[in-house]
């Protein structure tokens, strides 16, 4: 067995809180260029449509012309905000995930998949919330370029935060919530649905026990899944919190020039560096989640034992 093995004492919400947060960000951390290609990528030729010029070209194409143009820190574009996201966002929308479940099932032990879709839509709902003036940071950053004859609309995180406040005013920090609610309601129940539902499949009907290659499987079945059903809606809301005052008139209304401009593949654009980042995301957040729970639940038992 590799890796700390189940506790004795299910964790607590509070482990599972703080370990969902810090299991993010070590996934983001190690996954972040990934997550900046994808994003120029789903931007790309939001400005003049199909007469455009291609910039950049598939995953490793985007990252070798973003180091060469704007240096290998251009990857990291945006990095605090996301481990400010993560650390907010992941935190309600995985840790309290359990507690959720357990609040629609009143405790029982059978769990229905319609009990895990409502905890998934729910925890994912109130992440936002708390979470979405991090997200749109990010994005902004990620977004702009270092290269010479362009300008840069933010000079730091904090610098962000305070020119979005007084360009746009106070909403602007919430820009897109509503596709970000949407994505997060379809990638939350796609995401942790799926892991739950894989992991307790392969504990059920196979030899797999509950340690690292059990985690391995279910965390890369359901980054696959996520990636599927939410690039359409991912795309959206990263064009429509990167634009300008004005741009666009709704989320719909960005959806409808997409459409109209770049053609149905355009919701799908930057799928690769999505699947590859959800994927690895996936695989290094859940499998590091499982075994903070147990290291922390493990630290405490010691804890205790010695006092």
């Amino acid at each position: 067995m590799v890796g700390f093995g189940p506790a004795d004492v299910p964790p607590s919400a509070a482990v599972k809180f703080v370990g969902a947060g810090t299991a993010a960000c070590t996934a983001d951390l190690l996954t972040f260029p990934l997550d900046t290609a994808k994003v120029r990528l789903q931007i790309q030729g939001e400005a003049a449509g199909k007469g455009s010029a291609v910039k950049y070209r598939g995953v490793f194409g985007t990252i070798t012309t973003m180091v060469r143009t704007e240096g290998p820190r251009s990857l990291y574009n945006g990095l605090v905000a996301g481990l400010q996201r993560q650390m907010s966002f992941a935190s309600v929308r995985i840790g309290l995930y359990d507690s959720v479940k357990q609040f629609y099932t009143r405790g029982s032990d059978h769990v229905g998949i319609g009990s895990r879709l409502l905890a998934g839509c729910t925890t994912g709902a109130m992440a936002v919330a708390f979470a979405q003036p991090t997200d749109v940071v990010k994005v902004r950053f990620q977004a702009q370029t270092r290269s010479s004859g362009h300008g840069r609309r933010y000079c730091s995180t904090m610098d962000a935060y305070k020119t979005i406040a007084k360009e746009e005013g106070i909403r602007g920090l919430w820009k897109g919530t509503a596709p970000n609610i949407a994505r997060n309601a379809i990638v939350n129940c796609t995401e942790l649905v799926t892991y739950d539902f894989i992991k307790d499949t392969l504990l059920k009907s196979t030899p797999l026990t509950d340690n690292l290659p059990c985690h391995f499987v279910s965390a890369f079945g359901a980054g696959l899944c996520t990636s599927v059903i939410a690039s359409p809606v991912d795309v959206v809301k990263t064009r429509y919190m990167n634009s300008a005052l004005g741009q666009y008139n709704s989320v719909l209304n960005c959806a409808a020039a997409m459409m109209t401009k770049e053609g149905p593949l355009s919701f799908y654009k930057g799928f690769m560096p999505s699947f590859l980042r959800l994927g690895s995301w996936n695989v290094v957040m859940f499998v590091t989640y499982e075994q903070l729970k147990r290291a922390m639940m493990a630290a405490k038992h010691h804890c205790r034992t010695t006092l």
